[in-house]
């Protein structure tokens, strides 16, 4: 996937471009219907599949009091968008002085000038523009000015689900991560760099690695069913994400127990995918009581993935 930076970046270096619009936190089952109508379109012209998205979300500048966690940061994003097999993508820095500029202006110097977009495919209540003035007719007016097309596409219901990205942080929030996953098509995932951590869980006979946690959507605190993803190989394991009550800790921390995995993690990036949660952090009389919770919820977790695996098959 070819990834322009910058609007003027992309002028006149893509045949025929369909165009899908958005910040896609999440890159969720939705906008994978998107994306799929995009590459259909773009072929139909004989032309490129475009993802245009923004960095930073838009919320971040104009109430970042307001800004959520997000499900995913932008280098998970755009890894997401190029698996979806979307030919392009173009990155527009987003700031005080973009917001302002009209939905007409966006239309003629982003969509028209610069990408030269032959097709654009949206949700059914897309806005844009300056205090979001422009509307789906709107975009359809401009269309038989300019020369393209526009289509829509509705929510999808999953389980009588809507799939969106507030949904999706909700469920995560509230511990319902097997639901989530079901939204995003895929394992809820958080990448960090693993630290040194207090080495308990040599102690306890369950070496974990303990990830700094990225400033993203969290689960509650408690035990976890997860992969880990360690230089391009998949372990199964259990990840305890919490306080650690029973040694009195203050700080959040996530410590994964990989399965069958022997080897020096520190400093090095892992990405942890939630599959399950297992239970409620919880406060033990001592070390020997922990270790033998410890040992369940690795049973549990041992279990849960060979089911996923025969489901998968």
């Amino acid at each position: 996937m070819q990834v322009f930076h910058g609007i003027q970046s992309v002028r006149g270096k893509l045949k025929n471009p369909a165009i899908t619009i958005g910040n896609f936190d999440g890159v969720h089952k939705g906008h994978q219907a998107l994306f799929q109508k995009v590459s259909q379109w773009a072929q139909k012209l004989g032309g490129q599949s475009a993802v245009v998205t923004f960095d930073p979300h838009p919320i971040q500048v104009l109430s970042p009091e307001n800004a959520p966690r997000f499900i995913t940061c932008h280098r998970l994003k755009m890894e997401l968008i190029a698996a979806c097999g979307i030919d392009a993508t173009i990155v527009i820095p987003f700031d005080h002085i973009f917001a302002r500029m009209s939905a007409r202006e966006f239309v003629e110097i982003i969509l028209v000038e610069n990408i030269g977009a032959k097709a654009i495919v949206v949700g059914h209540d897309y806005r844009f523009g300056n205090s979001r003035e422009g509307d789906i007719d709107f975009l359809r007016r401009l269309g038989s000015e300019y020369g393209f097309e526009v289509q829509t596409v509705s929510g999808i219901r999953i389980d009588d689900k809507m799939v969106s990205s507030t949904a999706i942080r909700q469920m995560i929030a509230g511990g319902q991560i097997m639901e989530a996953n079901n939204l995003l098509g895929r394992l809820f995932e958080v990448s960090g760099e693993v630290i040194t951590g207090q080495k308990r869980g040599i102690t306890l006979g369950f070496p974990t690695a303990n990830i700094r946690m990225p400033a993203m959507a969290s689960p509650p605190t408690g035990v976890y069913a997860i992969e880990a993803e360690v230089e391009g190989k998949t372990y199964g394991g259990a990840a305890n994400l919490g306080y650690n009550p029973t040694f009195g800790n203050t700080e959040l921390s996530l410590e994964a127990h990989l399965f069958d995995f022997n080897g020096d993690l520190y400093g090095k990036t892992i990405s942890i995918r939630f599959i399950d949660r297992l239970r409620e952090e919880i406060r033990f009389s001592g070390p020997a009581e922990l270790a033998a919770q410890i040992g369940r919820d690795v049973a549990e977790a041992k279990k849960i993935l060979a089911e996923r695996e025969v489901s998968d098959s």
